[in-house]
């Protein structure tokens, strides 16, 4: 027998976007025709969508975890890579789409409401659409991007009209198949409505649902009892019935005691915000229009106790009828009351056109710069982190097993301003640079890089900036090593000098040179000697 399941929790993931394509074009006559590498496919999505024949959440409830198809990588000859295929997942009617921490991203009602629940991976792109006309043949191309993936919470708000509400065993099932269709199981013990029931009523011309939840006891808001976890599906009602029993058997209940508890759960429940009217507010359960069905009056008790407490409830504003769900009795005064309800508050829906949130466009200011970075300090050394949509982005598309495509990657970075914020920021060279959150790429920051990796002539894939870079010296090397050829020079000078002073040269260098005549242009006349 199927199972009925109200509340789930859904792991979806978008596909990932297909790899793009490093090729070049051959063909008779031409051996170097230019590169041809297509786009990778885009990953698809999965999409939330309302279908009238799913009533339950059931079949997520056993298979929890959805992922939509990978786009496919791209080829030579310019052709692209195929596009993965969006993943519909059909809800019921009614269904709302919350996040983990409880925030409302979606309510799904009416027939073919969707909500993408996890976007697809971008793909990247072929180097055949990386070329340009200084960077006439790319040796790389971007990768493909993995889709969305997090965690949703569907849970299901049925769609009714009224809604039935009591203690259990007071009549509510036995109520809902009376007045309709509807063959919810009826026994004589508590508790026997174990999942939310819907029946479709019909008085004169107005046709409307109504719903049976489980029965609410004291002490629903604690936790106690079924009633109150299955109150979300009665908060899309328009208007409440207290079914009230009248022919209860236990010596310390009546129908105003049981009035008043249930009263006083509906008053400490709250009604998500999920559901609005037409001006945009919600309306407490205790607030809305309801009805007292007093029922059981076809035994002799019931309709002593329905003589006996229905002029307190009129004084107290309620509308009161005496029904027998068993013998039908007052069913259809009953159900024309309920009639006039939901006529009313559908003219009134239709009167007052829906609250409207307009939408809010908020441009780029002129001096963004799509990025920030976070000075932050890891084992007492300076640490620099990068974050913005863009750089993280370009990250994942960086293949860095290509030297091509990282001068790319540094190439964006410099234009985008990321090196001068850096130098603003105080970095120095060889400190840690980190693009992302936790788990974001980390490299030592070396400034002297310089951009424009289109115009290196170097061979494809590789880039003659990264060719040493291991290997190149520090600043303090470099004073070293300047230090060391002058002291080089010193002693070659020191050396010939003695050499002069041992015979082996008639006059030194530097006299010989003082002794040369010095013409107008500045320079020494050699001797014809």
């Amino acid at each position: 027998m199927a199972s009925f399941v109200d509340r789930v929790v859904l792991h979806v993931s978008g596909g990932t976007g297909g790899h793009g394509c490093v090729s070049v074009h051959r063909e008779k006559f031409i051996p170097l025709g230019g590169p041809d590498g297509g786009n990778g496919g885009d990953g698809g999505n999965v999409i939330l969508r309302v279908d009238h024949q799913t009533t339950t959440l059931l079949d997520y409830h056993h298979s929890p975890h959805r992922h939509a198809t990978n786009g496919g990588s791209g080829m030579g000859d310019w052709r692209g890579g195929k596009n993965g295929e969006t993943l519909i997942l059909p809800v019921p009617d009614g269904t709302v789409v919350k996040s983990k921490d409880g925030t409302v991203l979606a309510d799904l009602v009416g027939e073919g409401a969707e909500y993408v629940a996890a976007a697809g991976g971008q793909g990247g792109l072929g180097n055949a659409s990386l070329s340009s006309q200084k960077r006439r043949a790319p040796g790389f191309a971007l990768l493909g991007i993995e889709g969305d993936a997090r965690d949703i919470v569907l849970e299901l708000k049925s769609i009714a009209d009224i809604a039935l509400v009591g203690f259990p065993s007071a009549g509510k099932s036995s109520l809902i198949a009376a007045m309709s269709a509807a063959r919810p199981k009826i026994a004589d013990y508590p508790f026997t409505t174990l999942i939310p029931n819907l029946g479709v009523v019909q008085s004169g011309d107005v046709r409307f649902t109504i719903a049976d939840v489980p029965g609410l006891i004291e002490g629903a808001s604690e936790g106690k009892g079924l009633g109150h976890h299955f109150l979300r599906h009665v908060e899309r009602c328009a208007a409440l019935v207290h079914v009230l029993d009248c022919g209860t058997l236990e010596s310390d209940r009546d129908p105003l005691a049981d009035l008043a508890i249930i009263e006083a759960e509906l008053e400490k429940y709250s009604v998500d915000m999920s559901f609005a009217g037409a001006d945009g507010e919600v309306v407490p359960l205790n607030h809305r229009p309801r009805l007292v069905a007093l029922n059981k009056v076809d035994l002799p008790d019931g309709k002593d106790m329905a003589e006996f407490v229905r002029p307190e409830l009129e004084s107290r504003g309620y509308r009161v009828f005496e029904i027998s769900a068993t013998s039908h009795e007052g069913l259809r005064q009953l159900g024309f009351a309920m009639a006039e309800i939901v006529q009313a508050a559908r003219a009134a829906l239709a009167a007052a056109p829906p609250k409207v949130q307009p939408p809010i466009l908020r441009p780029r200011a002129v001096n963004e710069a799509g990025f920030k970075i976070r000075r932050e300090e890891k084992n007492l050394e300076p640490l620099f982190r990068v974050l913005g949509d863009k750089p993280i982005r370009w990250v994942k598309q960086t293949d860095f097993t290509n030297e091509e495509a990282i001068g790319y990657l540094a190439d964006r970075l410099a234009k985008l301003g990321v090196e001068n914020e850096l130098f603003k920021q105080g970095a120095k060279p060889g400190d840690a640079v980190v693009i992302g959150e936790d788990d974001g790429v980390v490299f030592d920051w070396e400034p002297t890089m310089s951009a424009g990796a289109e115009m290196l002539a170097s061979p494809r894939g590789t880039d003659i900036r990264f060719a040493d870079v291991g290997d190149r010296p520090t600043r303090g090397q470099k004073r070293d090593e300047q230090q060391e050829r002058k002291d080089a020079k010193a002693a070659a000078r020191a050396e010939l000098e003695a050499e002069r002073k041992a015979g082996i040269w008639t006059e030194s260098v530097s006299g010989r040179r003082a002794a040369k005549p010095v013409t107008e242009s500045g320079l020494g006349v050699e001797d014809d000697e």
